[in-house]
């Protein structure tokens, strides 16, 4: 409409002057309401062409959406485990810190497993202090090996001696050698004993220690995971969960966290493909939202995505029908707030709408630009006034068609 004004008093007005004061033609006599079309048929069909040109203009190089909206994420709460709810310590819509428990699961199996760890690891404590006691009972029959050794050698020797001079039968002395080779096996064993009992004491205990302090720290992280807390800080919704109830992973999440940052600085819209060549990245972006009306927004376009979201095609067991993608999707840019707190009293997930402005300063400044561009780049640069204007007017209206022509 406004369009259609602008352009009017470029082709009917002028139109409407020439036939009054040239050709002397009067409202009401010779330009009444059957006439009018054919005495102003020049400035009218002017009109409409003028009025399509500049709303294709102004939409192609100045492009509008309603597709805005602060997009933001929420964070499902979910154990690592599945389980039966013991205490629960939050409510519906409680705002809550980052690592603020939220519900335990019961634990008695986990404190279980803790404990027979624990249990382990003063087991092995107590085996290393009997090994220390074992290892000087091996000490000691070390000892007394080597002195049965030393006196089997000595008689030995003795009775060798004695044989020489035929003073002992040789059957005593061959029972002496026997004795010694006897106690010899006896000092063996004993000092293998001893390096069994080193062994133990310097690797094994140790290892099958360290063992059970790992078997002891799964247990803890397992204990810990029946404890559930908050990722981040945010707002605990739909959280319905009471003592009882069973939680799992797969199928039954507790609630949902919305992080206290969600959707504050930044807007996600979607705008036809046919933009694809004029949006770019650092374009300057108005918007105005539900949530906060009768306000306008300065933006700046920090990204635009490089494909179209409705062409994107996931692997089934099924062939794929191009029919199926035949419904055009959007262009997603990302919106970001000129001034710094821009969007924090939008509330996450209000619906906006924005326009994106085409800036040519930098083609103007080119000194080897044409005239014929410079003049159409000029135009292109002047209609975006338009396209503001109409953003404003919509920003005064968008809560009359919300409060009174909706019904809400």
């Amino acid at each position: 409409m406004f369009e259609l004004m602008l352009c009017s008093l470029l082709t009917i007005f002028p139109d409407y002057l020439y036939r009054r004061y040239v050709q002397g033609k009067r409202i009401g006599y010779e330009i009444n309401l059957y006439t009018m079309w054919y005495e102003l048929r020049w400035g009218i069909s002017a009109c409409l062409m003028l009025t399509i040109s500049l709303i294709t203009l102004i939409f192609y190089f100045h492009p509008s959406t309603k597709n805005v909206t602060a997009v933001f994420r929420t964070v499902t709460i979910l154990p690592e485990t599945v389980g039966r709810v013991d205490e629960v310590f939050v409510g519906i819509n409680q705002k809550v810190e980052a690592g603020a428990p939220l519900f335990r699961l019961d634990d008695s199996q986990q404190r279980a497993a803790l404990e027979t760890a624990r249990r382990k690891i003063a087991e092995l404590d107590a085996e290393a202090k009997v090994a220390q006691t074992d290892l000087v009972t091996a000490d000691g029959q070390i000892q007394e090996a080597q002195g049965a050794l030393q006196v089997a050698i000595d008689e030995y020797e003795l009775k060798a001696q004695l044989l020489t001079r035929d003073a002992v039968a040789r059957r005593e002395v061959d029972r002496l050698a026997n004795t010694v080779e006897s106690r010899k096996g006896s000092l063996g064993s004993a000092i293998a004993k001893k390096d069994t009992l080193l062994a133990k004491i310097a690797d094994l205990l140790p290892s099958q220690k360290a063992s059970a302090e790992a078997a002891l720290a799964q247990a803890q992280v397992e204990l810990d995971k029946t404890l559930v807390r908050a990722g981040v800080a945010g707002t605990v919704q739909q959280f319905t969960l009471r003592p009882g109830d069973v939680v799992n992973t797969m199928i039954r999440p507790a609630g949902i966290l919305v992080p206290a940052t969600a959707g504050k600085g930044t807007l996600i819209a979607g705008f036809g493909q046919i933009e694809a060549q004029v949006m770019k990245q650092g374009m300057i972006a108005e918007a105005t939202c539900i949530g906060k009306p009768f306000t306008i927004i300065p933006l700046v376009v920090t990204e635009v995505q490089d494909v179209i979201a409705a062409g994107q095609l996931r692997i089934t067991d099924q062939l794929v029908d191009v029919q199926q993608l035949a419904r055009p999707g959007t262009l997603t840019v990302f919106l970001q707030p000129l001034f710094e707190g821009g969007l924090d009293d939008i509330p996450p997930g209000s619906s906006c709408i924005a326009n994106a402005y085409t800036n040519n300063h930098d083609a103007l400044a080119d000194k080897n630009i044409g005239a014929m561009q410079w003049v159409f780049l000029h135009v292109v640069d002047t209609v975006g006034l338009v396209h503001a204007m109409i953003l404003r007017i919509q920003a005064l209206l968008l809560p009359v068609q919300t409060l009174v022509f909706s019904g809400h």
